[in-house]
């Protein structure tokens, strides 16, 4: 799914104008990076929470050449999913298939 069609269901979903949805898509994704680039996590219920992991220095051996190589430290962006959100993902759904019900009729 893409960003057009994400802001498309969200804004079906919500009956919020697609104009306002992208503006709230873009706010929540500007807070979620500014707090965690400050090194605190957003979580948000029923959803996840995204957590800034700083990546300490590294030496690393080039499967090829066998150079030992310096990677250096970086923050990553984590995000784990509430149980909530796991349990739906994982909830079997019904596919209604509408040309085998015209053909069963």
């Amino acid at each position: 799914m893409d960003r057009r069609s994400f802001i498309d269901a969200i804004s079906a979903k919500t009956g919020i104008s697609k104009e306002d949805t992208g503006l709230l898509l873009d706010a929540l994704r500007d807070t979620i990076a500014e707090r965690c680039s400050e090194s605190d996590s957003v979580a948000l219920p029923g959803f996840g929470a995204f957590e800034a992991k700083k990546r300490l220095e590294r030496v690393a051996v080039h499967p090829a050449s066998g150079k030992r190589l310096l990677i250096p430290p970086k923050i990553s962006l984590v995000f784990k999913p509430s149980a909530i959100l796991k349990q739906k993902v994982n909830q079997p759904t019904t596919i209604t298939d509408q040309s085998s019900a015209r053909h069963e009729q």
